[in-house]
């Protein structure tokens, strides 16, 4: 696939509407835009497919997306991996809003959330894990 320039250049971190769009390309892998404006519409939001397709151009100049121009439909796919994504943003939310603390940010989505017995589970084996670690 022919990739498009500022392919060096280090991705901007993506605002609301951009996390949407990547949320789409992780889940569904490469596409065009209007496969992405339609799951915006039936999923999200309505939006203007004209929207859609200038904040994912501007999202290509950015670094977050690529883009194959070799065929007549443009095809899109994430230029940031999404493990990375999130937790670069998950960090600066815990940075930010808990001064740093992971263990402030679990008590509040502890306290803030309902959660399943499965969940519960998963989470006793995790802190049992990290009880190892220590």
């Amino acid at each position: 696939m022919k990739a498009t320039k500022h392919e060096n250049s280090a991705p901007s971190e993506p605002t609301k509407s951009e996390l949407e769009i990547l949320q789409i390309l992780w889940e569904f892998g490469p596409t065009t835009a209007r496969f992405v404006n339609d799951h915006l519409n039936q999923h999200t939001r309505k939006v203007i497919y004209m929207s859609t397709l200038k904040l994912m151009q501007i999202m290509v100049e950015k670094g977050l997306l690529k883009k194959d121009e070799s065929q007549m439909k443009h095809i899109y796919w994430a230029a940031v991996e999404e493990a990375k994504t999130k937790g670069f943003l998950l960090d600066r939310v815990v940075d930010t809003l808990f001064n740093g603390s992971a263990g402030n940010l679990m008590m509040q989505l502890l306290g803030n959330k309902k959660i399943s017995p499965q969940e519960i589970e998963t989470f006793r084996e995790l802190l049992k894990k990290i009880d190892q670690k220590q």
